[in-house]
């Protein structure tokens, strides 16, 4: 089992990383041990995670939703897939119902 997930930081900006262990990934980031990004925007809070079905799907979905604009990862943080086609750059579809 692995992981997509992103957080947001205390400076409303947003981190996507993925992981095969999620709980203790979480746990690295909000006691500065996770990525040098995170490190200087503490406090993080987890606001969207996707279970996948490998590291290399979840891998895959991270480069993906790092591409997308804020915009269209706040509606997949809401829940609102509907909207992510119409948020798209180029119309395309991907593994995130409309993504």
């Amino acid at each position: 089992m692995a992981w997509v997930y992103i957080l947001r930081c205390a400076d409303g900006s947003y981190y996507v990383g993925s992981t095969t262990h999620l709980e203790f990934r979480l746990w690295q980031h909000q006691h500065g041990e996770g990525a040098e990004f995170t490190k200087r925007r503490l406090p993080v809070e987890l606001v969207f995670s996707h279970e996948a079905d490998s590291a290399a799907e979840a891998f895959g979905l991270e480069k993906q939703i790092q591409g997308w604009r804020r915009a269209k990862r706040e509606a997949l943080i809401r829940g609102e897939f509907h909207l992510l086609p119409g948020l798209s750059r180029r119309g395309a579809h991907g593994g995130l119902r409309g993504g």
